[in-house]
């Protein structure tokens, strides 16, 4: 049962940064219930919201028709006071290369609990540092997020890369009654690796061709007799704003599972370097053996919560990121986790009892 005092989560709790104020606020609006969050970041150089933050919890806000206290950048703690969920058209502007798929993280699951179809226009970085790139979110989040019957489309109208920003994505959601568990705990085996190599911008085509030789070549001695498959693509000028350069390689199991390794490009590190950090990342989680990369593993939590039944995911190491929307999932909903470590292996199985809560709007 929602009630009328704000639960307090502690904003400086496990890995102490924005997921934090991305699942609990996204919960806080899915279940009407108020949240004050206080230790905002501390730990970090520049504690507080920054930019991002704050507009990620202005669109939650604007989402549930809600009340926000403390929403200004290098505010330690915030209150937010849901309404109804709103289904409607939303903009959300970061005016930096703020991750558009952050706010994504957060918004999505709070529009599948509206009357009906709505729309976001999320402007910021598309192939931002320390957050997915739109890539990630669009070959290996979706289709995996669709196992619980989630139903959204993101069409990538402009990329955006950092220190600018600029970029713009256009989701659109249609609500679900109930979401469904799942089960992804068969690895089975490698089928294929596709991939992207992108530049925007001033930067020739050939940087992408380099980056895209190099994972291919580290890829292929690992993996000999899979088909591996990594286009080289210079982003069309109308379809970019700013120079940027990144790749992203992801691998498909014959269970359809979908892990990937990425990296962007930065002055002074060479393109083959790029390359080679973004295959070296798809190996290592391929080799843990988990249905789940490591940055797939806590955007899952929040739907395993809220779905009808036991949902259970087969895991490498469980990162910090995991461990806090875990913590924060079990503060605000009757949601139960166990992390059971699977012997003689890196592995775990994730399981969750999740509330199966029911949209009450359609």
């Amino acid at each position: 049962m929602a009630s009328n005092e704000p639960t307090v989560i502690d904003g400086n709790m496990k890995e102490g940064g924005g997921q934090i104020l991305r699942i609990a606020s996204a919960l806080s609006c899915i279940l009407c219930q108020p949240i004050t969050v206080n230790n905002i970041r501390a730990k970090r150089s520049n504690p507080g919201l920054r930019p991002q933050h704050m507009t990620g919890l202005q669109l939650i806000r604007d989402l549930c028709n809600g009340r926000l206290q403390g929403d200004s950048v290098g505010s330690t703690e915030i209150t937010l006071t849901p309404s109804k969920i709103q289904s409607n058209r939303f903009i959300a502007d970061t005016k930096t290369a703020g991750s558009v798929c952050l706010l994504m993280q957060s918004a999505i699951p709070c529009m599948l609990y509206g009357s009906g179809t709505s729309q976001m226009i999320l402007r910021g970085g598309t192939n931002a540092e320390m957050a997915p790139q739109i890539d990630y979110t669009n070959m290996v989040f979706q289709p995996i997020a669709e196992k619980f019957g989630l139903k959204y489309t993101c069409d990538i109208k402009k990329r955006g890369y950092y220190p600018k920003g600029g970029g713009e994505v256009v989701v659109t959601t249609t609500p679900v009654k109930q979401l469904q568990p799942i089960q992804l705990t068969e690895f089975g085996r490698v089928a294929r690796i596709v991939g992207r190599a992108f530049v925007a911008g001033v930067l020739p085509i050939k940087i992408a061709r380099q980056m895209a030789s190099f994972a291919l070549t580290i890829l292929k001695k690992q993996y000999r007799d899979i088909p591996v498959n990594i286009e080289a693509v210079q982003e069309p000028k109308h379809e970019a704003f700013g120079n940027g350069t990144g790749i992203i390689v992801v691998a498909e199991t014959s269970t359809g599972c979908l892990l990937a390794g990425s990296a962007l490009g930065k002055k002074g590190v060479p393109a083959q370097q790029v390359g080679q950090d973004a295959a070296d990342m798809l190996i290592r989680n391929l080799q843990y053996g988990g249905c789940v990369d490591e940055y797939l593993q806590d955007q899952l939590i929040i739907f395993m919560a809220l779905a009808n039944g036991k949902s259970q995911v087969l895991s490498g190491p469980i990162t910090l990121h995991t461990e806090t929307a875990i913590t924060v999932a079990e503060m605000l909903t009757q949601a139960r986790f166990t992390i059971t470590p699977v012997t003689g292996t890196d592995k775990n199985m994730i399981e969750c009892h999740g509330i199966g809560l029911t949209n009450q709007l359609i």
